[in-house]
């Protein structure tokens, strides 16, 4: 992602040769098949439990009706028991590390509390329900949290320990937020319910003028709600399209558990209105575009309902006013209205999670068994690929039908995808921290220093950070790259690179020199995820036998200063990068945890080994 540029040489390699001077080391390039299409399976029993030890011999697979040869196969399998690691030793404070904490179960899994579609009263309900499903989380399950109002924003990166996750739903962050695009942001959208109609109502009798005014009223309010509607509809879509494009960046199966009260895609004609024709609205071509996104991203779905079993709101004694006595027909209309919505509502969250392979919870109060079944089915899976035979990229949609011989067994996958020509698409580019020209990109490395994704552990390795003294400065530090729109003044922090040597590769070349090219990136994210600033350089070095075994008994320590906004909340993702093997590491934490310590001296040169 980043090159090797200004590469320093660590003291302790000073007397050996530096290989290729300053030139930048030739970087690998991932090529992928974009005709590969990529289908995950998940197979589950009558009783909703997924099915294992399934093979590639029972599966077939077709498109469009014509028969496809698999082409590869893997069955991935959550450890139900996993075993326990070593409690980590207590690390200074202001030093992080990427050691694993938990077992790795393979997929990746992704919490949205959807503010901008459920009522107030029923986001409480969601978030205890989730930290009761904690509570029996198995160990690797990896979670980050999102968040959704008017726009997605990430509350909580990768992670697999419940208790930075139950720490967050207990913060301010995981607070229950009102909608601003609900007619009532406590209650929801009740079908029929229209507050100055439904006073107005109670005072209109027979005068005809009043009527007419009732009327345009009741016009002018059912417009309102559509537009809002609307509004929800586009918010909600371009939130799942730029989700859809974030994970599209993180390899594997991701499972994306939606809390909502859902939104109609389509809205119907009203026959009680003037203009009954002045509230239709339709996001279907949006709504197609961002759901086959996701399913070429592989992303499954899992709409839960958070509104939970509902009741027909015209039963409720808040409701059995004037409206119904004065107007009998009223209540059976929204009886009527009711039915149609929830209908809507729960066809959207049903037709998401068909097109992506998962799985809608509506109609039950169970919402941590809801979560519980989703994430045990969304790490339970098969993958096949195939080449298709119909190699034209004409755009026209590809109908995908994978079968099973076992009558009992209910198959979730995503349904087909769009047959476009990806080879001069930049969509992959879109959720990426942007790279210069000069830097050729690296797949693992652009991955691994993600905001928020999950700390690649290949090469494990401690980073201490501290502020350097000296105070704010106007510009950053030497050798950073930051975005031109940003403005000083700037804090400078120096990263303190620990690592075991073993960590990286450094073979033999034919002169019997060992060759060691390790790159440390340091990329400064805004609170929304947006790249600022960055350093990258490392070491390039050869060692001949005798400096290469005290280099395996030291420890490898680098230096690196990346400077900072003073002025909002920020965080430091670090990377440790063997470009010998493309082995990667990486971790990231909040500036905040950092910027208070004792500052250090600024230091030139990487540090001594120790």
């Amino acid at each position: 992602m980043y090159g090797f540029r200004g590469m320093l040489l660590v003291p302790f390699l000073a007397s050996t040769t530096l290989l290729m001077g300053q030139q930048a080391l030739p970087v690998p390039t991932i090529r992928a098949q974009s005709e590969l299409v990529v289908v995950d399976v998940t197979v589950t029993d009558a009783h909703g439990s997924p099915i294992h030890g399934l093979t590639q011999s029972d599966f077939t697979v077709s498109e469009d009706g014509r028969p496809q040869a698999i082409k590869d196969f893997e069955a991935h399998t959550a450890n139900a028991a996993p075993a326990q690691p070593a409690p980590l030793p207590k690390l200074p404070p202001g030093t992080f590390t990427n050691q694993p904490t938990a077992p790795d179960n393979g997929a990746l899994n992704v919490l949205v509390l959807d503010k901008l579609n459920t009522p107030l009263k029923d986001q409480g309900y969601v978030l205890q329900q989730f930290k009761d499903y904690l509570k029996s989380m198995p160990a690797g399950t990896r979670v980050a949290v999102f968040g959704l109002t008017t726009q997605l924003k990430m509350l909580q990166g990768f992670t697999s320990g419940p208790a930075v996750l139950r720490g967050f739903l207990e913060g301010k962050k995981g607070l229950p937020g009102a909608s601003v695009a609900m007619n009532d942001a406590v209650s929801g959208d009740a079908p029929g319910s229209m507050p100055i109609t439904d006073s107005l109502t109670e005072m209109v009798g027979s005068d005809p003028d009043a009527a007419t005014m009732l009327a345009n009223v009741q016009q002018f309010e059912a417009e309102q709600q559509s537009f809002m509607l609307q509004l929800r509809a586009r918010y909600t879509l371009d939130a799942f399209n730029l989700l859809g494009r974030y994970l599209e960046n993180l390899p594997g199966r991701k499972n994306v558990l939606w809390f909502s009260g859902s939104f109609p895609i389509s809205i119907l004609p009203d026959g009680d209105l003037a203009n009954p024709f002045a509230v239709v609205a339709d996001s279907e071509q949006e709504f197609r575009e961002t759901t086959d996104l996701l399913a070429r991203s592989q992303v499954a779905v899992y709409p839960i309902d958070a509104r939970g079993l509902m009741i027909n709101p015209t039963l409720s004694v808040t409701n059995s006013g004037s409206k119904y006595v004065k107007n009998p027909g009223a209540a059976s209309k929204d009886e009527a209205k009711f039915f149609q919505q929830t209908a809507q509502e729960h066809a959207t969250m049903q037709q998401m999670a068909e097109a992506t392979g998962g799985k809608a919870y509506v109609n039950t109060n169970g919402l941590k068994e809801a979560a519980a079944n989703a994430i045990e089915t969304g790490t339970n899976y098969y993958t096949i690929t195939y080449v298709p035979t119909n190699n034209k990229r004409n755009g026209e949609y590809r109908k995908i039908q994978v079968k099973l011989d076992k009558p009992q067994a209910t198959l979730a996958y995503r349904q087909g995808y769009y047959a476009d020509d990806t080879s001069s698409s930049h969509h992959n580019q879109a959720a990426a921290p942007p790279a210069p020209s000069s830097s050729p990109a690296f797949e693992p490395v652009r991955i691994a220093m993600i905001h928020g994704a999950p700390s690649p552990a290949q090469v494990i390795f401690d980073a201490a950070a501290r502020p350097v003294a000296g105070g704010l400065e106007a510009a950053v530090a030497d050798g950073n790259k930051v975005n031109p729109k940003i403005k000083g003044p700037f804090q400078r922090y120096l990263i303190h690179y620990s690592l075991s040597p073993r960590e990286v590769s450094c073979p033999a070349n034919a002169n019997n020199l060992h060759e060691c090219h390790v790159e440390f990136v340091a990329n400064v994210f805004d609170a929304d995820g947006v790249l600022q600033n960055y350093q990258d350089n490392g070491i390039n070095a050869a060692l001949d036998e005798a400096r290469y075994a005290r280099f395996l008994n030291s420890r490898l320590a680098y230096n690196q200063v990346i400077s900072v906004p003073a002025k909002g909340n920020y965080y430091i993702r670090a990377g440790v990068h063997d470009a010998t093997t493309g082995r990667v590491g990486a971790l990231e934490f909040p500036v905040a945890a950092v910027a208070k310590l004792p500052p250090v001296e600024a230091q030139t040169r990487p540090a001594e080994k120790h």
